[in-house]
């Protein structure tokens, strides 16, 4: 029997409930930061002078997935404002405005070409952005993909989820797009993640699993407990595993590469986990959508 870690949770306070905690990372200055999706906000913390907020232009912005960009500065995507923006660890906002009207950027990650690259879910595009701001778009080859999280593949092309797609993609450096179909149907894959075995992990949040896929193409699917979970977002984890959160069972989960699942009940009730991500302090922290973070450390 595989051994399940012990595993501690404490909760953080950083919002009021209608603010929104959405998406995570650990920025360049070994804090945490995160996006406030209701408040068209970006926040800041740290365990000893917690949460500090920075306001967007637009509050109605819906700022999403945030991530660290080459240049040390935050960048994260405003799915409402249809811009791509960066914040400075200082708080200093700059914005970029797609060429694509009401293309509903989602997922972002930086690429192995210096660049960040993003995902255009209302728009069926994958972007790619320089840190100077300029922008070039690759269309998909469906219709009605909803291309959502985005991530850097060892092979170094950016691997990604199409949730009404039901499929996973890649795309080149120029633009080449190679999609994968999913075996299980309506699975609606959300969030995607580089794991430590040098394939893609998954989460399908219509079929209550978990994905594995290697850049060849191969795919695993891993059934959780509980079909109605709805998966969200998944990271990779320093000990090998994958952590990712149960949007719909108020729970973190971690799989091992053999597909082994444990899970974690949140102590809140309806706490709305999101984003998740691996903390300067080797814990696994998650934005819980009704105003807090969640860190999770294991004995």
């Amino acid at each position: 029997m595989p051994h399940r870690p012990t595993v501690s949770i404490s909760e953080f306070s950083v919002a009021d409930g209608e603010a929104g905690p959405y998406g995570i990372t650990c920025g360049p200055d070994g804090t945490l930061w995160f996006t406030l999706v209701h408040h068209g906000q970006i926040g800041r913390f740290t365990l000893d002078s917690g949460a500090t907020t920075h306001q967007l232009e637009s509050a109605s912005g819906g700022p999403s997935l945030i991530t660290t960009g080459p240049d040390d500065a935050l960048w994260f995507t405003e799915f409402r404002g249809h811009r791509v923006s960066r914040i400075t660890t200082a708080g200093d906002v700059t914005s970029f405005r797609l060429p694509t009207p009401d293309a509903g950027p989602f997922g972002i990650a930086a690429g192995p070409d210096g660049a960040l690259w993003f995902t255009e879910a209302n728009a069926d595009r994958i972007g790619r952005i320089t840190t100077e701001g300029h922008v070039t778009e690759f269309p998909l080859p469906l219709s009605g993909a909803f291309p959502s999280a985005i991530a850097a593949g060892a092979d170094g092309r950016m691997w990604f989820t199409m949730n009404q797609g039901n499929a996973i993609g890649a795309v080149g450096a120029t633009g080449d797009v190679v999609v994968h179909p999913l075996p299980t149907p309506d699975s609606a894959p959300v969030g995607i993640t580089a794991g430590t075995d040098g394939a893609l992990w998954f989460v399908e949040i219509g079929a209550g699993r978990i994905g594995r896929i290697t850049t060849e193409g191969q795919i695993d699917e891993f059934a959780l407990p509980d079909h109605a979970s709805r998966p969200h977002a998944i990271i990779a984890g320093a000990d090998g595993s994958c952590w990712f959160t149960e949007w719909g069972a108020n729970r973190v989960g971690r799989i091992t590469a053999d597909g082994h699942v444990d899970e974690y009940d949140l102590p809140s009730p309806s706490s709305e986990p999101h984003g998740i991500a691996q903390g300067p302090d080797g814990a696994v922290w998650v934005a819980l959508e009704t105003g807090a973070l969640a860190r999770l450390t294991t004995g």
